[in-house]
């Protein structure tokens, strides 16, 4: 495999540097709902020119055939994730199986594992009850891309009317898509109502200049490690699927992070990953069968010369969403304390192991230089 020249700034050090960044400079972080630990910063912005190749991360495989069933997923404006288990998809069981768990532990469901409730979701017809019950997110981003509630009823298709807007007027500044819907998010939201899945890439805006189509996203929560090396692949394919639509090149991918963060149970995954030299990016061609966003299937999307070191495994951390502290103060089992700073004037430490942290800091900082 070809390696890129040291002299020649390859556009994945964007992703790479930032990773550095957090991991020498992030302030640490507490989810209160599930006590989780991770290091952050705040407001920064990578450009991926699809000229100059497909920006699937290549200093660890990138999981390509859930990348191209989730954004389908997306774009049909599904909810249930009976779509994505049927394609052997499973990034977003989690998910669901934690309100099943949740249900379980009040004993108003039978006791099951992930693995069961999968399984069960898979065999059973998309019209059962229990695939309609427990398989679908409400509120989450292909719904509200396509199919936005109204108080009257009536559902909105951003992402169609942003297609519309920029076939009527190239010139369109108002080709926006979001998902940040208060009404029914935290506690903004009846507690009936709320979403307990956290929308994470909230808006984005498409934008065309000289002859390019322009993808620009708002994520406000980053999962460097695991859930931005989707996000950058799945929005620059968006960006290339609604460019074959529309009859334009495409452009750049800009993506504006909120907060940047990474776990602490995948620190030893990014120090592997930074020492890693990455490689000439594949390219991507979009079937000329799309002609619209319905007409899209995930076979139309044609991956090619993808080279890439060895995948690097972690965990999914189920983080953020909706926080019921009267919950908590109920069910002493979900009770979380908040860790205790370990007393030394270097906050990056290992929760379980602090008095290691300068030696593992010390081996890290030898390991990237």
């Amino acid at each position: 495999m070809e390696e890129i020249k040291k002299e020649d700034k390859h556009p994945e050090h964007q992703y790479l540097d930032l990773l550095n960044e957090i991991m020498e400079k992030g302030v640490k972080n507490y989810d209160r709902g599930t006590g989780v630990t991770s290091y952050s910063v705040f407001g920064r912005q990578s450009r991926y020119d699809m000229s100059k190749g497909f920006p699937l991360l290549t200093t660890k495989k990138t999981y390509w055939k859930g990348i191209l069933h989730e954004l389908y997923w997306f774009m049909s404006g599904q909810s249930n994730i009976k779509y994505l288990i049927d394609n052997n998809v499973n990034i977003w069981n989690d998910y669901p199986y934690k309100l099943y768990k949740k249900a379980m532990e009040k004993g108003d469901v039978p006791p099951m594992t992930l693995e069961e409730f999968v399984a069960k979701l898979k065999e059973l017809p998309s019209d059962h009850p229990f695939v309609k019950k427990w398989g679908d997110l409400p509120h989450v981003y292909g719904n509200l891309w396509r199919k936005w509630p109204t108080k009257t009823g009536r559902l909105i298709d951003q992402l169609q009317w942003a297609v519309n807007e920029l076939k009527e007027d190239p010139d369109a500044r108002n080709a926006v898509v979001s998902v940040w819907n208060p009404e029914y998010l935290y506690s903004m939201a009846t507690k009936e109502e709320t979403s307990h899945f956290p929308v994470c890439h909230i808006l984005y805006q498409f934008s065309i200049k000289n002859g390019k189509l322009n993808l620009q996203l708002y994520q406000r929560t980053c999962d460097m490690f695991l859930g931005v090396p989707f996000n950058i692949a799945s929005y620059s394919l968006l960006l290339c699927i609604v460019a074959k639509i529309l009859g334009v090149q495409p452009g750049e991918f800009i993506h504006v992070y909120g907060d940047a963060h990474i776990y602490s149970n995948h620190m030893d995954q990014v120090k592997e990953q930074l020492a890693r030299t990455p490689l000439p990016f594949p390219t991507l061609k979009i079937s000329d069968e799309v002609t619209s966003l319905d007409s899209f299937k995930p076979e139309h999307a044609i991956l090619e010369n993808y080279n890439f070191h060895p995948p690097i495994k972690g965990e999914l951390t189920v983080a953020g969403g909706f926080f019921d502290p009267n919950e908590q103060k109920n069910n002493p089992q979900q009770q979380i304390q908040k860790p205790q700073e370990p007393k030394t004037s270097d906050t990056k430490t290992s929760d379980s192991k602090p008095s290691e942290n300068k030696d593992i800091r010390q081996s890290f900082l030898k390991l990237i230089n």
